[in-house]
């Protein structure tokens, strides 16, 4: 498929070294967008826990961690850091089908987990639509999907084991060193190393598709009446469709007994998506490519019966997005999340904006998620709809300016309806914006002041916001972190 359902969160684009440890100096860390090149000293890739630990006690200046390569922002990187690519660390610890749990080291990608669990016909029970992603990554993001019924990631977690500033190894979970589990996930990178997690799993089923159009003014009732309340659905997303962003296309994924209609377990593996490229570009740069999407393209696309496995429908490859170039123009992520009762007064705000700035938007997808009320940087404080932007942009200065004016303009808009935008995307959003949307913000500085005195762990997200003066001065007048109630942690664990 052409159209993206999530490109979340996780990290930045790297060069492999030859050393199994060590890269010579100088490397450029890029990110996915290749708009964001940053030179790093050296860069490292560890196949154990105990070279992580090495790496960090024994390299005297500052660190940046990454894995999956699908940042757009810099979150995993910062000049002149010792770069640990994780994605040597890429092994299945443990496996329990009995007990549906699995423990992964941080660098293994959903699709390899995927590999691994379908044979016991298990599912992930929580994970971004793309598979290529690594589970460090996602949890340093603190990801979320299509699931219905279901927040971010940090909802199937039993535990996370963390490398700190220390080199110390330290296991952590909603009762067991709570702060540090809370932290860490949405974390950025910025309090120590996720080195492995222990997820909770799901049962594969058979799911079938069902497809209602609606206008977009009808959509928050129809999800809360028909979808919500649904003992079958597993996912679920609807699509806004650009110029208008009047007309929502609702796909549901439904367990069901019918016989599948497509004989793979997971998608196969291709190099490359001619196809799908060049719906991007006729959709992105044709006159009338996005009214052919909606009028043509899609009613195509989504006839006739479709039955799958779950982890078919959960196994997409990113690459699906890849463009032939990203030198003049690159394809980028943005999302917002607005709590439900406030849907109807943000879209017409972001259509808005979209319309006055003549914005490049290729697709405006829509998610549910439950609340999180444990993590300190949780974007989904009540229930909410995100909105997932997926847009094409210019590479030169004054096009990544024209995007951070109508960013920054988005944000305000979220804010106003009591909403907050995702943090693994470009850094448009000002201090203030920032401080706004987290209101935990001060928390979260204070635990990395504690455990991370000497801001060794580093990214272009926390050199924007984190002042490490400041959060040691506010640090004597406040709490270090609210650990969650045994409520709050039950009312998590049963998301």
């Amino acid at each position: 498929m052409f159209i993206p359902y999530r490109l979340l969160a996780a990290l930045l684009i790297c060069a492999l070294p030859t050393s199994p440890l060590v890269a010579t100096a100088g490397p450029i860390v890029n990110d996915v967008t290749q708009i964001n090149p940053i030179e790093v000293d050296q860069v490292a890739v560890p196949t154990t826990i105990d070279e992580v630990r090495t790496l960090i006690r024994t390299h005297r200046g500052p660190i940046s961690i990454g894995g999956g390569h699908f940042s757009m922002g810099g979150q995993t990187a910062s000049e002149h850091t010792l770069h640990l690519d994780m994605r040597g660390l890429n092994h299945v610890v443990t496996f329990s089908p009995e007990s549906k749990t699995i423990t992964v080291e941080a660098g293994i990608t959903w699709r390899a987990i995927q590999e691994v669990i379908d044979r016991s016909n298990l599912s992930l029970k929580i994970m971004q639509s793309y598979s290529n992603f690594t589970v460090g990554g996602s949890l340093s993001v603190n990801v979320h999907g299509r699931y219905v019924g279901q927040g971010p990631l940090i909802g199937s977690v039993r535990s996370i084991k963390v490398v700190l500033a220390d080199g110390q190894l330290v296991e952590a979970s909603p009762t067991e060193r709570p702060e540090l589990f809370f932290g860490c996930i949405g974390g950025y990178g910025g309090l120590g190393v996720i080195v492995e997690a222990t997820l909770n799993l799901a049962d594969n089923q058979k799911v079938e598709r069902l497809v209602d159009r609606m206008p977009v003014t009808a959509y928050r009732d129809y999800f809360v009446r028909q979808i919500k309340p649904s003992k079958t659905a597993i996912f679920h997303n609807g699509d806004i469709y650009p110029p208008d962003y009047n007309q929502v296309v609702a796909i549901t994924w439904a367990s069901t007994d019918k016989s599948v209609t497509v004989e793979d377990r997971l998608m196969p593996k291709q190099n490359q998506y001619p196809l799908d490229q060049l719906a991007s570009y006729w959709l992105s740069e044709m006159p009338l490519g996005k009214s052919l999407r909606q009028h043509v393209i899609d009613p195509l696309r989504l006839r006739g019966d479709a039955v799958v496995w779950r982890n078919y429908e959960a196994s997409y490859d990113v690459h699906q997005l890849e463009p032939p170039s990203r030198e003049s123009s690159t394809y980028v992520l943005e999302e917002y999340f607005v709590p439900v009762q406030r849907f109807d007064e943000f879209v017409p705000k972001m259509a808005e904006i979209f319309t006055r700035y003549d914005a490049n938007i290729l697709n405006v997808s829509i998610r549910h998620a439950t609340p999180d009320r444990g993590s300190l940087m949780a974007w989904a404080r009540e229930e909410v709809f995100a909105f997932v932007i997926y847009y094409k942009q210019g590479t030169r200065p004054h096009e990544k300016t024209a995007v951070g004016i109508w960013t920054r303009e988005l944000i305000d808009a979220v804010l106003s309806v009591g909403g907050t935008y995702y943090l693994p995307y470009q850094l448009h959003a000002t201090e203030d914006q920032f401080h706004r949307a987290y209101p935990r913000v001060a928390e979260w500085f204070n635990l990395k002041q504690r455990l991370d005195p000497e801001n060794r762990f580093r990214n272009k997200l926390w050199d924007k916001y984190y002042h490490p003066t400041m959060a040691a001065v506010s640090s004597v007048a406040q709490p270090s972190v609210v650990t969650p109630s045994a409520e709050d942690i039950k009312k998590n664990s049963a998301h």
